[in-house]
Protein backbone atom coordinates (compact mmCIF):
# COMPACT_ATOMS: atom_id res chain seq x y z
CA UNK A 1 0.00 0.00 0.00
CA UNK A 2 0.88 3.48 -0.83
CA UNK A 3 0.75 5.65 2.83
CA UNK A 4 1.74 8.70 1.52
CA UNK A 5 -2.16 10.33 2.24
CA UNK A 6 -3.66 7.35 4.39
CA UNK A 7 -4.92 8.07 8.19
CA UNK A 8 -4.87 5.82 10.39
CA UNK A 9 -6.19 6.32 13.77
CA UNK A 10 -5.40 4.02 16.90
CA UNK A 11 -7.53 3.66 19.69
CA UNK A 12 -5.56 2.96 22.85
CA UNK A 13 -2.34 4.25 23.59
CA UNK A 14 -0.69 0.85 25.32
CA UNK A 15 2.23 -1.10 24.56
CA UNK A 16 0.75 -2.31 20.81
CA UNK A 17 -0.94 0.66 19.95
CA UNK A 18 2.16 3.00 20.35
CA UNK A 19 4.22 0.00 18.76
CA UNK A 20 2.09 0.49 15.84
CA UNK A 21 1.90 3.59 15.44
CA UNK A 22 5.42 4.07 15.32
CA UNK A 23 5.94 1.10 12.48
CA UNK A 24 3.06 2.79 10.14
CA UNK A 25 4.40 6.14 10.86
CA UNK A 26 7.63 4.93 9.41
CA UNK A 27 5.84 4.13 6.66
CA UNK A 28 4.37 7.34 6.34
CA UNK A 29 0.71 7.32 6.96
CA UNK A 30 -0.83 10.20 9.10
CA UNK A 31 -1.41 8.65 12.48
CA UNK A 32 -3.51 9.66 15.18
CA UNK A 33 -3.61 8.27 18.77
CA UNK A 34 -6.77 8.31 20.80
CA UNK A 35 -5.95 7.61 24.11
CA UNK A 36 -9.01 7.99 26.77
CA UNK A 37 -6.43 9.06 29.51
CA UNK A 38 -5.14 12.23 30.64
CA UNK A 39 -1.81 11.19 30.15
CA UNK A 40 0.05 8.29 28.39
CA UNK A 41 1.20 6.11 31.36
CA UNK A 42 0.56 2.53 32.54
CA UNK A 43 -1.57 0.93 35.39
CA UNK A 44 0.77 -2.58 36.58
CA UNK A 45 3.88 -2.98 37.96
CA UNK A 46 6.78 -5.27 36.23
CA UNK A 47 6.49 -7.08 33.21
CA UNK A 48 8.66 -10.25 31.07
CA UNK A 49 9.90 -9.40 27.90
CA UNK A 50 10.30 -12.34 26.53
CA UNK A 51 12.64 -12.88 23.37
CA UNK A 52 10.33 -12.62 20.58
CA UNK A 53 9.49 -9.27 21.96
CA UNK A 54 12.84 -8.25 22.10
CA UNK A 55 13.06 -8.97 18.66
CA UNK A 56 10.25 -6.36 17.23
CA UNK A 57 11.77 -3.74 20.21
CA UNK A 58 15.11 -4.21 18.11
CA UNK A 59 13.53 -3.87 14.35
CA UNK A 60 11.96 -0.59 15.68
CA UNK A 61 15.16 0.31 17.07
CA UNK A 62 14.67 0.51 20.64
CA UNK A 63 16.50 -2.65 22.10
CA UNK A 64 19.22 -0.89 23.71
CA UNK A 65 16.63 1.76 25.07
CA UNK A 66 14.75 -1.37 26.92
CA UNK A 67 18.42 -2.90 28.32
CA UNK A 68 18.97 0.59 29.45
CA UNK A 69 16.12 0.55 31.41
CA UNK A 70 15.01 -3.44 32.57
CA UNK A 71 17.06 -6.00 34.75
CA UNK A 72 18.50 -8.57 32.20
CA UNK A 73 16.66 -12.40 33.32
CA UNK A 74 19.55 -14.54 34.45
CA UNK A 75 17.04 -17.67 35.35
CA UNK A 76 14.00 -18.91 36.62
CA UNK A 77 13.82 -20.74 40.11
CA UNK A 78 10.86 -22.89 41.25
CA UNK A 79 10.72 -22.69 45.15
CA UNK A 80 8.63 -24.48 47.38
CA UNK A 81 6.29 -22.05 49.47
CA UNK A 82 6.91 -22.29 53.07
CA UNK A 83 10.48 -21.95 52.93
CA UNK A 84 11.69 -21.13 49.38
CA UNK A 85 13.58 -24.55 49.20
CA UNK A 86 15.04 -24.65 45.79
CA UNK A 87 12.95 -27.01 43.68
CA UNK A 88 14.54 -26.65 40.27
CA UNK A 89 16.67 -23.86 38.63
CA UNK A 90 16.15 -22.81 35.11
CA UNK A 91 19.47 -21.42 33.70
CA UNK A 92 18.36 -19.01 30.96
CA UNK A 93 22.81 -17.71 30.21
CA UNK A 94 23.26 -21.43 30.12
CA UNK A 95 20.62 -22.81 28.09
CA UNK A 96 19.47 -20.28 26.28
CA UNK A 97 22.55 -17.94 25.78
CA UNK A 98 21.67 -16.34 22.42
CA UNK A 99 18.41 -14.97 23.77
CA UNK A 100 17.68 -11.74 25.96
CA UNK A 101 14.90 -12.36 28.19
CA UNK A 102 14.15 -8.81 30.52
CA UNK A 103 12.43 -7.75 33.69
CA UNK A 104 10.97 -4.33 33.05
CA UNK A 105 8.12 -1.62 34.28
CA UNK A 106 5.90 -1.23 32.42
CA UNK A 107 5.63 2.49 32.84
CA UNK A 108 9.51 2.30 31.22
CA UNK A 109 8.49 0.43 28.09
CA UNK A 110 5.51 2.91 27.52
CA UNK A 111 7.45 5.92 28.33
CA UNK A 112 10.09 4.39 25.35
CA UNK A 113 7.32 4.18 23.19
CA UNK A 114 6.16 7.11 23.61
CA UNK A 115 8.38 9.48 23.03
CA UNK A 116 9.61 7.36 20.10
CA UNK A 117 6.20 8.11 18.78
CA UNK A 118 6.07 11.89 19.52
CA UNK A 119 9.48 12.32 17.92
CA UNK A 120 8.01 10.50 14.60
CA UNK A 121 4.97 12.77 14.49
CA UNK A 122 2.48 10.67 15.68
CA UNK A 123 -0.51 13.01 16.75
CA UNK A 124 -1.68 11.90 20.51
CA UNK A 125 -5.16 13.33 21.54
CA UNK A 126 -5.31 12.50 25.30
CA UNK A 127 -8.71 12.06 27.06
CA UNK A 128 -10.29 10.80 23.94
CA UNK A 129 -12.37 7.93 24.99
CA UNK A 130 -14.23 5.64 22.80
CA UNK A 131 -17.67 4.77 22.70
CA UNK A 132 -18.44 3.20 19.57
CA UNK A 133 -16.18 2.11 15.96
CA UNK A 134 -18.70 2.11 13.55
CA UNK A 135 -16.89 -0.03 10.36
CA UNK A 136 -17.31 0.86 6.84
CA UNK A 137 -15.58 2.85 3.52
CA UNK A 138 -14.56 5.34 6.14
CA UNK A 139 -14.54 3.91 9.47
CA UNK A 140 -15.42 5.98 12.29
CA UNK A 141 -14.28 6.17 15.94
CA UNK A 142 -17.41 7.91 18.16
CA UNK A 143 -16.12 9.18 21.21
CA UNK A 144 -17.35 9.99 24.85
CA UNK A 145 -17.32 13.67 24.75
CA UNK A 146 -19.36 13.57 21.50
CA UNK A 147 -17.11 14.18 18.72
CA UNK A 148 -15.90 11.44 16.54
CA UNK A 149 -13.02 10.48 13.70
CA UNK A 150 -12.93 9.29 10.56
CA UNK A 151 -10.13 7.59 9.11
CA UNK A 152 -9.21 5.00 6.24
CA UNK A 153 -8.17 2.44 8.81
CA UNK A 154 -8.80 2.30 12.46
CA UNK A 155 -6.54 -0.35 14.93
CA UNK A 156 -8.33 -0.91 17.86
CA UNK A 157 -5.55 -1.35 20.82
CA UNK A 158 -7.62 -0.62 23.16
CA UNK A 159 -7.44 -4.09 25.26
CA UNK A 160 -9.26 -6.36 27.38
CA UNK A 161 -12.90 -3.82 27.28
CA UNK A 162 -11.99 -3.40 23.31
CA UNK A 163 -15.21 -1.31 21.08
CA UNK A 164 -13.49 -2.45 18.18
CA UNK A 165 -13.67 -6.14 18.92
CA UNK A 166 -17.72 -5.37 19.93
CA UNK A 167 -17.68 -3.90 16.40
CA UNK A 168 -15.75 -6.75 14.57
CA UNK A 169 -17.31 -9.79 16.90
CA UNK A 170 -20.06 -8.76 18.78
CA UNK A 171 -20.02 -8.65 22.67
CA UNK A 172 -19.21 -11.73 23.93
CA UNK A 173 -18.89 -12.26 27.86
CA UNK A 174 -15.66 -13.82 29.80
CA UNK A 175 -15.81 -16.61 32.05
CA UNK A 176 -14.35 -16.24 34.97
CA UNK A 177 -11.18 -18.44 35.80
CA UNK A 178 -11.67 -19.16 39.44
CA UNK A 179 -8.30 -17.22 40.21
CA UNK A 180 -7.17 -13.56 41.34
CA UNK A 181 -3.91 -12.08 40.97
CA UNK A 182 -2.27 -9.34 43.01
CA UNK A 183 0.11 -6.93 41.59
CA UNK A 184 2.63 -4.81 43.87
CA UNK A 185 5.84 -3.59 43.89
CA UNK A 186 8.23 -3.65 47.45
CA UNK A 187 11.97 -2.42 47.80
CA UNK A 188 14.33 -4.73 47.06
CA UNK A 189 15.73 -4.97 50.78
CA UNK A 190 16.72 -8.80 50.13
CA UNK A 191 19.18 -7.95 47.32
CA UNK A 192 17.25 -10.10 45.00
CA UNK A 193 19.11 -11.41 41.85
CA UNK A 194 17.76 -10.52 38.01
CA UNK A 195 15.81 -14.38 38.54
CA UNK A 196 12.17 -15.14 38.45
CA UNK A 197 11.33 -16.52 41.89
CA UNK A 198 8.03 -18.85 41.72
CA UNK A 199 6.97 -19.65 44.99
CA UNK A 200 4.68 -22.77 44.50
CA UNK A 201 2.20 -23.33 47.18
CA UNK A 202 -1.70 -25.06 47.53
CA UNK A 203 -3.75 -23.53 44.99
CA UNK A 204 -1.78 -20.32 45.05
CA UNK A 205 1.60 -19.04 43.96
CA UNK A 206 4.18 -15.88 43.65
CA UNK A 207 6.49 -14.46 41.19
CA UNK A 208 8.44 -12.17 42.06
CA UNK A 209 11.72 -10.57 40.23
CA UNK A 210 13.82 -7.45 40.17
CA UNK A 211 13.23 -4.18 37.88
CA UNK A 212 14.39 -1.09 36.85
CA UNK A 213 18.05 -0.55 38.18
CA UNK A 214 17.28 -3.59 40.50
CA UNK A 215 16.13 -1.69 43.46
CA UNK A 216 12.34 -2.65 43.44
CA UNK A 217 10.98 -6.22 43.13
CA UNK A 218 7.58 -6.91 41.26
CA UNK A 219 5.25 -9.35 42.59
CA UNK A 220 2.39 -10.90 40.78
CA UNK A 221 0.26 -13.36 43.19
CA UNK A 222 -2.26 -15.91 42.16
CA UNK A 223 -5.40 -17.51 44.13
CA UNK A 224 -7.41 -19.12 43.42
CA UNK A 225 -10.67 -18.51 44.78
CA UNK A 226 -14.76 -18.76 43.87
CA UNK A 227 -15.15 -14.84 44.93
CA UNK A 228 -14.47 -13.13 41.63
CA UNK A 229 -13.15 -9.76 41.48
CA UNK A 230 -13.55 -7.05 39.12
CA UNK A 231 -11.48 -7.72 35.74
CA UNK A 232 -9.29 -4.34 36.02
CA UNK A 233 -5.72 -3.35 36.97
CA UNK A 234 -7.08 -0.33 38.41
CA UNK A 235 -8.88 -1.94 41.54
CA UNK A 236 -7.26 -1.32 44.86
CA UNK A 237 -6.60 -4.26 47.77
CA UNK A 238 -5.57 -4.44 51.44
CA UNK A 239 -2.96 -5.71 52.08
CA UNK A 240 -3.85 -7.56 54.80
CA UNK A 241 -5.93 -9.28 52.35
CA UNK A 242 -2.75 -10.93 50.25
CA UNK A 243 -1.05 -11.46 53.43
CA UNK A 244 -3.81 -13.27 54.98
CA UNK A 245 -4.02 -14.72 51.29
CA UNK A 246 -0.91 -16.19 51.68
CA UNK A 247 0.24 -16.77 55.04
CA UNK A 248 1.88 -19.94 55.28
CA UNK A 249 4.41 -18.73 52.36
CA UNK A 250 7.33 -17.98 54.53
CA UNK A 251 10.87 -17.25 53.70
CA UNK A 252 12.03 -15.00 51.39
CA UNK A 253 8.20 -15.08 49.99
CA UNK A 254 7.06 -14.40 53.43
CA UNK A 255 9.99 -11.30 53.86
CA UNK A 256 8.40 -9.83 50.35
CA UNK A 257 4.69 -9.74 51.37
CA UNK A 258 5.75 -8.11 54.81
CA UNK A 259 6.68 -4.88 52.85
CA UNK A 260 3.70 -4.56 50.32
CA UNK A 261 2.32 -1.23 51.37
CA UNK A 262 -0.13 -0.90 48.07
CA UNK A 263 -1.78 -3.58 46.02
CA UNK A 264 -4.09 -4.02 42.90
CA UNK A 265 -6.00 -6.83 42.64
CA UNK A 266 -7.84 -8.10 39.23
CA UNK A 267 -9.98 -10.91 38.60
CA UNK A 268 -8.23 -13.62 35.77
CA UNK A 269 -11.06 -14.10 32.89
CA UNK A 270 -10.99 -15.83 29.96
CA UNK A 271 -12.11 -14.71 26.69
CA UNK A 272 -11.95 -16.35 23.24
CA UNK A 273 -9.42 -15.20 20.67
CA UNK A 274 -11.52 -12.71 17.93
CA UNK A 275 -13.13 -14.66 15.13
CA UNK A 276 -12.47 -11.63 13.29
CA UNK A 277 -9.12 -9.57 13.05
CA UNK A 278 -9.88 -7.11 10.34
CA UNK A 279 -12.85 -6.05 8.38
CA UNK A 280 -14.25 -2.56 7.07
CA UNK A 281 -11.55 -1.05 7.85
CA UNK A 282 -11.32 -1.55 11.34
CA UNK A 283 -8.64 -4.12 12.61
CA UNK A 284 -7.46 -5.65 16.18
CA UNK A 285 -4.23 -6.29 17.90
CA UNK A 286 -3.22 -7.36 21.43
CA UNK A 287 -5.58 -8.19 24.34
CA UNK A 288 -8.49 -6.58 21.68
CA UNK A 289 -7.77 -9.58 19.52
CA UNK A 290 -6.41 -12.31 22.33
CA UNK A 291 -7.13 -11.58 26.25
CA UNK A 292 -4.05 -13.77 27.44
CA UNK A 293 -3.93 -14.85 30.73
CA UNK A 294 -0.56 -13.68 32.37
CA UNK A 295 1.09 -17.00 32.84
CA UNK A 296 3.23 -17.09 30.08
CA UNK A 297 4.14 -13.88 30.33
CA UNK A 298 2.47 -13.17 27.19
CA UNK A 299 0.72 -10.22 26.52
CA UNK A 300 3.20 -7.95 25.72
CA UNK A 301 4.71 -9.81 24.13
CA UNK A 302 1.98 -11.06 21.48
CA UNK A 303 1.17 -7.34 21.25
CA UNK A 304 4.53 -6.58 19.77
CA UNK A 305 4.63 -9.30 17.32
CA UNK A 306 0.68 -8.01 16.23
CA UNK A 307 2.15 -4.48 15.92
CA UNK A 308 4.92 -5.26 13.42
CA UNK A 309 3.04 -8.04 11.94
CA UNK A 310 -0.31 -5.70 10.97
CA UNK A 311 2.75 -3.32 9.67
CA UNK A 312 4.27 -5.10 7.56
CA UNK A 313 1.33 -6.95 6.04
CA UNK A 314 -0.08 -2.96 5.20
CA UNK A 315 3.01 -2.37 3.80
CA UNK A 316 3.10 -5.40 1.60
CA UNK A 317 -0.86 -5.61 0.46
CA UNK A 318 -2.11 -4.12 -2.41
CA UNK A 319 -5.21 -2.81 -0.75
CA UNK A 320 -6.63 -2.60 2.76
CA UNK A 321 -8.88 -6.21 2.93
CA UNK A 322 -6.03 -7.97 1.62
CA UNK A 323 -4.08 -6.70 3.99
CA UNK A 324 -6.29 -7.28 6.68
CA UNK A 325 -6.97 -11.21 5.56
CA UNK A 326 -3.42 -11.37 5.75
CA UNK A 327 -2.54 -10.53 9.26
CA UNK A 328 -5.38 -12.42 10.30
CA UNK A 329 -4.16 -15.57 8.71
CA UNK A 330 -0.62 -14.40 9.85
CA UNK A 331 -1.22 -14.01 13.55
CA UNK A 332 -4.64 -15.70 14.32
CA UNK A 333 -3.67 -19.57 14.74
CA UNK A 334 -0.33 -18.37 17.17
CA UNK A 335 -2.15 -16.44 19.42
CA UNK A 336 -4.72 -19.18 19.56
CA UNK A 337 -1.86 -21.14 20.30
CA UNK A 338 -0.37 -19.27 22.81
CA UNK A 339 -3.39 -18.51 24.85
CA UNK A 340 -3.95 -22.19 25.40
CA UNK A 341 -0.30 -22.33 26.41
CA UNK A 342 -1.04 -19.59 29.28
CA UNK A 343 -4.32 -21.22 30.15
CA UNK A 344 -2.95 -24.35 31.59
CA UNK A 345 0.58 -23.55 32.95
CA UNK A 346 -1.10 -22.36 36.20
CA UNK A 347 -2.33 -25.70 37.43
CA UNK A 348 1.39 -26.08 38.18
CA UNK A 349 2.38 -24.19 40.11
CA UNK A 350 -0.70 -24.71 42.92
CA UNK A 351 -0.40 -28.36 43.24
CA UNK A 352 -1.75 -29.59 46.77
CA UNK A 353 -0.65 -32.66 48.72
CA UNK A 354 -0.47 -35.43 47.91
CA UNK A 355 0.66 -34.85 44.71
CA UNK A 356 2.30 -31.62 45.34
CA UNK A 357 5.75 -33.90 46.61
CA UNK A 358 6.19 -36.02 43.76
CA UNK A 359 5.61 -33.47 41.18
CA UNK A 360 8.16 -30.89 42.51
CA UNK A 361 10.79 -34.51 42.89
CA UNK A 362 10.05 -34.71 38.63
CA UNK A 363 10.48 -31.20 38.91
CA UNK A 364 14.06 -31.39 40.15
CA UNK A 365 15.05 -34.83 38.47
CA UNK A 366 14.09 -33.03 35.17
CA UNK A 367 16.28 -30.37 36.04
CA UNK A 368 19.54 -32.44 36.99
CA UNK A 369 19.03 -34.65 34.50
CA UNK A 370 17.71 -32.92 31.68
CA UNK A 371 17.76 -29.06 32.10
CA UNK A 372 18.40 -28.25 28.50
CA UNK A 373 14.63 -29.81 27.65
CA UNK A 374 12.97 -28.04 30.53
CA UNK A 375 14.42 -24.17 29.01
CA UNK A 376 13.63 -25.63 25.18
CA UNK A 377 9.88 -26.86 26.03
CA UNK A 378 8.91 -23.13 24.70
CA UNK A 379 11.06 -22.22 22.67
CA UNK A 380 8.14 -21.89 19.91
CA UNK A 381 6.87 -19.09 21.83
CA UNK A 382 10.60 -17.72 22.96
CA UNK A 383 12.13 -18.23 19.57
CA UNK A 384 9.73 -16.92 17.63
CA UNK A 385 10.73 -13.99 15.54
CA UNK A 386 7.76 -11.63 14.03
CA UNK A 387 10.55 -9.77 12.03
CA UNK A 388 12.16 -12.66 10.66
CA UNK A 389 11.90 -12.21 6.81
Amino acid sequence: MNFKDVRISIIGAGIGGLAVAHLLRQQGAHVTVLEQADAIEEVGAGLQVTPNGVAVLRAMGLADDLAWCAQRARAVVLRHHRQGREVVRLDLDQHAHDLRYYFVHRADLIKILAETVRQSGVQVRLLQKARQVVPGPRPTVELANGASCQSDLVIGADGLHSRARVALNGDRPAKFTGQVAWRATVPNRLSLPPEAQVFMGPGRHLVAYPIRDGSVVNLVAVQERRNWAEESWSHRDDPQSLRQAFADFGGIAGALLAQVETVNLWGLFRHPVAQTWGRDGVALLGDAAHPTLPFMAQGANLALEDAYALADCLTKAADLPQALSAYQARRRARAERVVRAASRNAWKYHLRPPLSWPAHQILQLAGSVAPQKMVSQFDWIYRHDETAP
